[in-house]
């Protein structure tokens, strides 16, 4: 979302200033137009104002503005990717040696954290809301942006979700209560990996059931159930990922884009966009996608790109037909096209995940919900001019044609994890596939215990 610079609010200025826990130093900030705390979450234009940062904070480099998308695309790369960049920090996630004191890491553990406590600061002032259907919809907001950040953290920063088992394993730590008060920073433990999940399935229940169907370009009742659809397929949950799927496909309103390129690169969002991050030209946050996968002439570094396509990716196209298999160009490596422009609209959530999500939980639960799988993975094929399947279909083909239509769209190291494939020789569950936590953490909370390997 568009973050405004509201520099008369002290209270986002404070907590943009710090990591969530990690400064133990007395803050001397007096803005030039300086508003107390108390009257910052007097009134409802001010918390807005809050939760309007809270988007723009979720959509800064470090988090979904690339950030998190790099980790997760060159943490999960098994051969398909090429790291061409000076940066130290994707190099580690590309070599899988990541150190805790990686830059890269420590910015998405602080801005999740930020934009965790700006979403506990509008939930914890909700009854400044005169408006109950403006209330409802600011909770949700609040809710589906915590949950998702929760979500993303906990897949980061813990081992893989195990469907049939407990999940004791150590994730991050859940913190709903608003810090307004520097000096009241807390040293909080981390939560297991069940219950970050817990939390997330909580959150974007509440966003579901309180967002409206149409809310511009803020998240709504079906990007949480989009969401909520993401959720439940990596944890296993394939009757609720199907059923959400569903609804979304039937209800939303959204449609794919005519061909495959339709649904990139857009100065506003797509009919397929569930839920796109804003990017402007007048932004100070640029879509850092853009800067690590474009080549130089379309906005990207030296590396040209520092992402580069090989050969094995390549490979994964079975018709040459297919629009996806033709949606890269050459610059001194090959370039995803999905990235080629500088201030487009981050798709974040489209449609097509959607039939991919359907299909996967129907063959998985051998369920027709919707349609048959072979029928929503021919939806896909066809938008893409790709031949169309013509016999039954195994789990397999599904799982490649997902990787066809999302590939570098972040869930590299996501599916890796949830379907328990090795990355190239690496065991899904291995513990350099799992960030640390990062130093500067570590250092001034002594709660919080660091991950294996680290």
């Amino acid at each position: 979302m568009i973050m405004n610079n509201y520099r008369t609010i002290q209270t986002v200025i404070v907590l943009l200033s710090l990591s969530f826990w990690g400064c133990n130093d007395n803050l001397t900030i007096d803005p030039e137009q300086y508003l107390n705390t108390e009257k910052v979450i007097s009134t409802s234009e001010n918390l807005n104002k809050i939760l309007n940062n809270a988007y723009g904070t979720a959509r800064a480099s470090s988090s979904y503005g690339g950030g998190i998308n790099l980790a997760s695309e060159l943490i999960g790369n098994g051969g398909d990717l090429s790291w061409n960049g000076t940066y130290v920090g994707p190099a580690e996630f590309n070599e899988k040696a990541m150190l805790p004191d990686n830059g890269f890491v420590e910015d998405i553990w602080m801005n999740g954290y930020s934009v965790i406590n700006q979403a506990n600061i509008v939930i914890e002032n909700l009854e400044v809301y005169t408006d109950p259907d403006e209330k409802s919809t600011k909770e949700g907001e609040a809710k589906f942006l915590r949950g998702l950040i929760y979500f993303d953290l906990g897949r980061l920063f813990s081992k893989p979700f195990n469907a049939s088992a407990p999940n004791t394993q150590l994730a991050v730590p859940i913190t709903l209560a608003a810090v307004i008060d520097p000096y009241t920073l807390e040293s909080p433990a981390r939560n297991t990996l069940d219950e970050v999940f817990n939390r997330v399935v909580t959150d974007l229940t509440d966003a579901y059931n309180k967002l409206p169907a149409s809310n511009s370009f803020y998240a709504n009742k079906y990007s949480a159930a989009a969401l909520l659809a993401r959720v439940y397929l990596d944890m296993g949950m394939y009757d609720k990922a199907r059923d959400m799927a569903d609804e979304v496909i039937r209800e939303s309103g959204a449609s794919l884009t005519g061909d495959f390129a339709g649904a990139f690169n857009n100065d506003s969002n797509s009919s397929e966009n569930l839920f796109a991050w804003q990017v402007t030209s007048q932004d100070v946050s640029i879509n850092d996608n853009n800067t690590f996968w474009a080549g130089r002439d379309f906005g990207g570094r030296s590396g040209n790109p520092d992402v580069s396509i090989e050969d094995q990716h390549l490979e994964i196209y079975d018709d040459p037909n297919d629009q996806r298999a033709n949606f890269f160009y050459q610059a001194r490596g090959m370039a995803t096209t999905k990235w080629k422009s500088q201030f487009g609209n981050i798709s974040f959530i489209r449609l097509a995940e959607m039939y991919l999500i359907r299909a996967e939980s129907n063959f998985r639960l051998s369920t027709s919900i919707g349609t048959t799988p072979i029928s929503d993975i021919n939806t896909l094929r066809m938008r893409s001019s790709a031949a169309t399947y013509l016999i039954a279909i195994d789990l397999e083909t599904i799982l490649k044609e997902r990787k066809r239509e999302l590939a570098f769209e972040g869930f590299a190291l996501f599916d890796a994890k949830r379907l328990g494939n090795e990355v190239g020789s690496i065991p899904h569950n291995a513990n350099n596939l799992v960030l640390p936590i990062p130093q500067r953490e570590t250092d001034a909370n002594t709660n919080l215990v660091q991950n294996d390997g680290y």
